[in-house]
This record gives structure tokens, C-alpha cells and sequence, in this order.
């Protein structure tokens, strides 16, 4: 019988589990162009993906002062929650949530969204059961501070000796690394491969058929 090399999974979500970078960086563009500043390439939005949104306004449009953070975030939202049902997962990543919970296995979240973000795309894919629990940006510390992973802990009583982190950026990576779990860094987001290499996460995975298979759950994906 096919047995997970983890307990529990947490997965992150924008860049991971769901192809949303391109369209959150098209996002920050068109804020930072409506409200006159100058527009970040979608490389430095991506380098951002994940943080919590003072930090990300912070370092790719410093001309913003924080008393418009909040506008930022409106201008933000207006374009992109209509674009946001055009967003798809990743090839197999919903066989792999579906399939880890036949064998037994815990999964979680843990991303840089907001509450409200993350409920609008659980009503988008329908998958919102299919996770044990779920931290966001709005109840814990930013990435990379540890604090969502241990409240997954506290919460589902499962080590990081048995915890494995799926992530995209170098934000995940260090998150991991910071609670002390295993970490896989997925290339198809929002970090470049150099980056994420040199994060040094224990397993790099350009596709979800290489994550199963780092996973031990290869039967997953058979058809």
C-alpha cells in the first residue's frame, strides 16, 4: 500500500497549489500605474509574492507612502478579483490533495493571503474541505517568520520531523527552514530557480510528477 513519507503536507497557495503569479503581478502593475507611480517589473513583484502587503508595497513601489497602502489595496482588488476566475491549479495538484487524503495523510495551508482571499479561491476550486486547517496572512507573522507553521502544529499536534512545507518562493523556504521541517521548492512560481537553489530547500521540484515522487505517493497520478 502507497504510504506518504510525511504526516502532514502544508501547502502554500498563490505560485504552489494555484497558477496566480503572472496575474498578481499584472495586478500590482496596473495599482501602481493607476495611482501614478512608478510600475514595478513582474520580476520584482514576483521576488514579493507571498509577504504581507506592507512589506510587498514597501519594496516594490517605495514612492507609496503608508497612508496609501490601504488605497494601493482597493486599486488592487477592483482589477484583480474579476481576473481571478480565469486562474487555474496546476496540473495534478488537485489529484495529489484529493489522493493524500485517502492514505490518511493531514494537509494544510499556509500562505501569504488574506482570510477573505483565501475563501474567495476555496469557493473557486471547491476545495476548502480538503484541508485539515489553514493559516493566512491576516491571523499570523508574515513569511518568513515560522508562526503559521507552529500554529499548524499546536493545531494538528503533528511534529516538524513529520512535516513537510510545498512552497514557490524563498519566503517558503526560509519559513521552513526557520520551524524546522523538511521543505520542497516548487520552480513553476514565483521565485527563480537560482533563488530557490540558493535557499537550499531539501528537494526541488519542477512539476507536480516530481513532487509525488518526493512524496513516496507516485500512484497518485496514475490514471
Amino acid at each position: 500500500m502507497t504510504k506518504c513519507k510525511y504526516d502532514l503536507v502544508v501547502f502554500d497557495w498563490d505560485g504552489t497549489v494555484m497558477d496566480t503569479t503572472a496575474t498578481i503581478a499584472a495586478g500590482f502593475q496596473h495599482a501602481a500605474r493607476e495611482m501614478g507611480y512608478p510600475v514595478p517589473s513582474e520580476t520584482e513583484v514576483r521576488a514579493v509574492i507571498g509577504l504581507d502587503w506592507p512589506s510587498a508595497i514597501s519594496k516594490i513601489v517605495p514612492a507609496c507612502p503608508a497612508e496609501d497602502y490601504e488605497r494601493f489595496r482597493e486599486v488592487y482588488w477592483k482589477w484583480y478579483v474579476p481576473h481571478e476566475k480565469d486562474v487555474v491549479l496546476f496540473p495534478g495538484m488537485r489529484e495529489l490533495i484529493l489522493g493524500l487524503k485517502t492514505l490518511g495523510v493531514k494537509r494544510a495551508i499556509a500562505t501569504g493571503k488574506s482570510r477573505e482571499g483565501l475563501k474567495r479561491v476555496f469557493a473557486l476550486t471547491g476545495l476548502e474541505s480538503e484541508f485539515d486547517t489553514t493559516q493566512t496572512a491576516s491571523e499570523c507573522l508574515p513569511k518568513p517568520n515560522a508562526e503559521m507553521l507552529e500554529k499548524i502544529e499546536i493545531e494538528l499536534g503533528i511534529p516538524a520531523e513529520r512535516t513537510v512545507m510545498i512552497g514557490d518562493t524563498t519566503h517558503d523556504v526560509h519559513m521552513a527552514h526557520r520551524y524546522g521541517c523538511d521543505v520542497v521548492a516548487m520552480t513553476y512560481g514565483a521565485s527563480p530557480i537560482a533563488d530557490l537553489e540558493a535557499a537550499e530547500p531539501t528537494f526541488l521540484c519542477h512539476n507536480v510528477e516530481e513532487l509525488v515522487k518526493v512524496l513516496g505517493v507516485e500512484e497518485l497520478l496514475k490514471k
